[in-house]
């Protein structure tokens, strides 16, 4: 009886999922966060954020569970123009002396049938929080040559300058801006 008892508990230990801890490789150079803002309807502008850190967890059986936390320094925008990032760190845009980091904290994985997910959650830039929505697609996972672990996404959102509080207006060209994330984590 004992046997069996024990038997039993170790299979539902065995056949509940539970969902692994990751930090971002950001040290590595293996995740970015850029952007992309139309300049005046004439062409693209191009950026990313350079520093950032952040950790999720997730279960390939069970992507539901999963968990995104980021946090982004504003002062590390960087569009390849010194002069364009200074005026993108005053209060026009970021206000980095008065919001010097940007968050996301997710609240909900909505996985879909094609792999791909739906991550909502709260984004704070410029002291505005909203919920956004993230298109997640999972890029693979597997032992590294170090000796880790890693998971790896990327995902894309927009959203409008106004709903963050962004006054500089660049005309009805550039009111949305588009976040493309790629993201590795190192499993804990």
């Amino acid at each position: 009886m004992r046997g069996l008892l024990i038997t039993i508990l170790l299979s539902v230990a065995c056949s509940q999922a539970v969902a692994a801890n990751y930090v971002i490789d950001h040290k590595g150079a293996h995740a970015f966060i850029q952007f992309k803002i139309s300049h005046l309807g004439f062409s693209w502008l191009l950026g990313r954020f350079n520093t950032f850190e952040g950790n999720f967890s997730f279960d390939e059986n069970n992507p539901e569970k999963s968990t995104v936390s980021v946090t982004i320094e504003t002062a590390s925008v960087d569009s390849n123009h010194a002069e364009r990032d200074k005026h993108l760190r005053n209060d026009d845009f970021l206000a980095v002396d008065k919001y010097p980091k940007a968050t996301f904290v997710s609240k909900k994985v909505a996985a879909k049938p094609d792999g791909s997910a739906q991550i909502i959650g709260d984004f704070t830039l410029r002291g505005v929080t909203k919920e956004i929505t993230i298109e997640a697609s999972h890029i693979g996972g597997g032992k590294d040559p170090w000796g880790g672990y890693r998971q790896g996404f990327e995902g894309t959102t927009s959203f409008a300058l106004k709903d963050f509080g962004i006054p500089y207006n660049l005309g009805p060209a550039s009111e949305r801006v588009e976040i493309y994330l790629s993201i590795e984590g190192i499993r804990k």
